[in-house]
């Protein structure tokens, strides 16, 4: 803790009563007069000469140590003293991701080597490794986005990275239908990016089919996305020479890349969508803004109560004082 004051140049303020005691003209005050018809016979027999006079009223040293100490408690209020606590920085991504990925019917086939050679469900191995993608982005928004026959956000932007992925482990395939919208899909991104106020904004676009569900072009809504400042990367997965909507359309995901400026990658299995995901960070370094924050207890209240105190305790006792005199 540290005592700290927010606005010291009132301290300026101190010496302002002795600068108006010095050379501001004193303050007079006519009072009333008894005046006599045998005035001037009184002053002779007195032997005095009648001259004009003045009335100096003293104050009392209590009366100056109060007005010094009540003026010197305002003052310090008027500086704002505060309380300092420990001051604590946090780190705030200045990027936004979106993860697109394909829970469409083709990606329940069974073509993907696991980490043991045997082949897995396409949807699983994409989820344990982008799951794992997700919980390496401490610190980053990420929302999530999955697409079948529609798109739907499954996760707006968020920081909590375990609900992302716990929300991924629980997509089925045919959750969103059986066939493939990736147009609709970016589409649906570049409105979620609509809340997001960074600069730098990815959407990483995961799919094994060719699109045949979309209302919007996916190369019309890439040049969209490309003028929202939103950067596409695409990610196929599958097999290139399957028929129907089991063929990935390799020609279609590199054209969506390269239209919103981004890259284009093709993974066989587990491993190569690691590797994928580790090139996308090291060309889209994490981007930080640190934010300091510093808890403040404000006291000024205390000089101010502290002033009003010793005026009231002043005034009582003048008053006491005053009360006796006259009995």
């Amino acid at each position: 803790m540290t005592l700290a004051l927010a606005f010291p140049w009132a301290l300026l303020l101190l010496p302002a009563p002795w600068f108006v005691w010095r050379f501001a003209p004193p303050h007079r005050e006519r009072t009333p007069g008894i005046r006599i018809p045998f005035f001037r016979q009184i002053a002779e027999a007195s032997g005095l000469e009648p001259q004009a006079g003045a009335q100096v009223l003293r104050r009392r040293r209590l009366q100056t140590l109060a007005a010094i100490l009540c003026w010197g408690l305002v003052v310090l209020g008027l500086a704002r003293p505060e309380l300092l606590g420990q001051k604590t920085e946090i780190d705030k991504a200045a990027r936004d991701m979106v993860l697109a990925v394909d829970i469409s019917g083709s990606m329940d086939a069974r073509d993907m080597p696991g980490e043991d050679g045997t082949p897995q469900q396409r949807l699983q191995v994409v989820k344990d490794v982008v799951g794992d993608f997700i919980e390496a982005r401490d610190g980053d928004r990420i929302a999530l986005i999955v697409f079948g026959s529609r798109a739907f956000v499954q996760t707006p932007f968020t920081e909590d990275l375990a609900s992302v992925r716990h929300l991924l482990d629980t997509t089925q395939v045919g959750m969103a239908g059986p066939h493939t919208a990736i147009g609709d899909a970016i589409g649906l991104s570049i409105r979620t990016f609509e809340a997001s106020e960074v600069d730098q904004r990815l959407l990483v676009l995961l799919s094994d089919g060719a699109d045949t569900a979309s209302r919007m072009s996916p190369i019309n809504a890439a040049a969209i996305a490309d003028q929202e400042g939103v950067t596409i990367y695409t990610i196929g997965v599958g097999d290139p020479k399957g028929a129907g909507e089991d063929k990935v359309d390799l020609d279609a995901l590199e054209a969506i890349a390269r239209r919103a400026g981004g890259a284009f990658y093709y993974a066989t299995d587990g491993a190569g969508l690691e590797e994928i995901y580790a090139e996308i960070d090291a060309l889209n370094p994490r981007v930080t803004e640190t934010i300091s924050f510093q808890p403040k207890q404000p006291l000024a209240w205390i000089a101010f109560a502290a002033a009003a105190l010793v005026a009231t305790l002043s005034l009582a006792w003048l008053s006491l004082v005053t009360a006796r005199r006259a009995a």
